[in-house]
């Protein structure tokens, strides 16, 4: 006789651990306000990063537009090694603006003699230094003209120069008259080089 009670069947829809998750209890009032405290501080810094970084474009823009040559007027130092030289100073004159002054330095060597140095960036952007001393063994002299190689000479402006190529491959035009050396040298063109040589006149100022 089959009796109405227990069974060994367990009820549809039970949970022993086998079966079914159950769902993740529903997020505290604190958690989504924290929630929605991270997402209003990340749309309230998007703005301020946009523009950040609108900033910084612009400054990198403009430094493009900076000209990284600081030109200077050579005058007042030609003057006094002008004042000091025992010599007809001899410098470049009347060169173009392309011709841009970055250095002038004048130096005295042994006894009484006197050197002067003006370093020039040239228009192609280039570089290209004078130099004018009466001691031979002058620093700026022997530091241009050591290992260099004559290659003949080359007519500037009615002067005879030598040419001659450095261990650096840069073009040296040099010349010698009363005792006083006369140097143009760099890594501009010769065209250029030539052009600071042709100016070289008697300092007039």
């Amino acid at each position: 006789m089959t009796g109405i009670g227990p069974t060994s069947q367990r009820p549809q829809g039970s949970d022993d651990g086998a079966g079914g998750e159950l769902p993740p209890p529903p997020a505290s009032p604190a958690e989504r306000a924290n929630r929605l405290s991270a997402a209003n501080m990340l749309r309230s810094l998007l703005p301020l990063v946009v523009i950040c970084l609108l900033l910084v474009g612009w400054a990198a823009f403009r430094q493009n537009d900076v000209d990284p040559v600081r030109e200077i007027d050579p005058t007042s130092t030609v003057r006094a090694a002008q004042d000091r030289a025992d010599y007809p100073l001899l410098v470049p004159t009347g060169l173009d603006d392309g011709y841009r002054p970055t250095s002038a330095r004048s130096q005295a060597g042994e006894g009484d003699s006197l050197t002067l140095q003006i370093g020039y960036v040239t228009p192609s952007g280039r570089f290209a230094g004078f130099v004018v001393s009466d001691w031979p063994q002058a620093e700026p002299v022997t530091d241009v003209l050591r290992g260099a190689t004559e290659e003949g000479t080359v007519d500037v402006g009615g002067e005879q120069w030598t040419r001659s190529t450095t261990e650096k491959g840069e073009t040296v035009l040099s010349r010698e008259a009363d005792g006083v050396t006369v140097l143009v040298s760099g890594s501009a063109p010769e065209r250029e080089l030539e052009a600071v040589a042709d100016a070289v006149r008697p300092f007039a100022g």
